[in-house]
């Protein structure tokens, strides 16, 4: 770990005038110990890349450097760069900070290896930059992510067949990958504390099951979920050879689609891809 003796996060924000933007989804966190559990939860980054999206003024950027990681933090809110620029002085050659819209920026083509990615998301953004993620080709560029969502969205990402949480983002993100809840956050524990609890999502990816297009999987959970109180012989009466393949595996078509699994739906996805 690499210690270096920084100002309080919360000096350094009203020494550079900064407020939380509501426009762009921001909530800073301050409490260190809770920022170096979450800077550890993908394991030993001892200089391993790590992508940092939103960083704001730096308080989880701080805890991943002191974890010894070398960050690229993309950060749109022009306000914040001056402090992140003390923070690039404070570890040389280990923080390269991007201006621009992390939506906008091929993440990617920044690393010659894969990062880790870690991030207390705007909240604005954050399924979307998930969504695309989770869409790279497999195995993906990155090695991990270690993401802050509203809990209610970590739920959907992590819920099991049967759920009311289960649906088109819970088999996006566990076709391929693991995904867990690492750890929740109380909502008091941000500045300003937003309306929801929040919870921190990690997902590692796993092996992909061959012959299976994730845009044929798409489209098909896209229609089962699209009409989820419906009988899977209705939803899916629009996708091409759907209900054939259904018969092939065995699924009873008077099944709703919180019922299928994971497995099930990739099953039909491979018979359709």
């Amino acid at each position: 770990m690499t210690q270096v003796e920084l100002p309080p996060l919360r000096d350094v924000i009203a020494r550079h005038g900064l407020s939380a933007s509501k426009a762009l989804g921001q909530n800073f966190l301050f409490d260190a110990q809770l920022l170096g559990r979450i800077a550890r939860i993908p394991g030993d980054l001892t200089d391993a890349e790590v992508l940092e999206v939103g960083p704001g003024p730096g308080g989880l950027t701080r805890a991943l450097l002191a974890q010894g990681a070398r960050v690229t933090a993309i950060e749109r809110d022009r306000r914040c760069i001056p402090a992140l620029a003390e923070l690039e002085a404070a570890y040389p050659g280990k923080l390269r900070v991007i201006e621009g819209d992390a939506t906008e920026i091929d993440a990617r083509a920044l690393f010659d290896g894969a990062p880790h990615i870690v991030s207390n998301l705007p909240y604005n953004v954050g399924t979307a930059l998930l969504i695309g993620w989770l869409s790279a080709e497999w195995m993906p560029w990155w090695r991990s992510l270690t993401l802050m969502f509203q809990r209610e969205v970590a739920e959907r990402i992590v819920a099991p067949v049967g759920g009311d949480a289960y649906g088109r983002l819970a088999v996006l993100a566990q076709w391929r990958s693991a995904a867990r809840i690492a750890m929740p956050v109380h909502r008091s524990a941000f500045t300003p504390p937003p309306k929801v609890m929040s919870a921190v999502v990690h997902i590692t990816p796993t092996e992909a099951a061959e012959g299976v297009a994730l845009a044929v999987l798409e489209r098909l959970t896209a229609a089962a979920f699209g009409q989820r109180r419906k009988m899977l012989r209705q939803s899916l009466r629009g996708v091409p050879g759907a209900l054939d393949a259904l018969e092939a595996e065995g699924i009873d078509a008077t099944r709703r689609a919180e019922t299928i699994s994971v497995a099930e739906f990739v099953a039909v996805a491979k018979r359709l891809s």
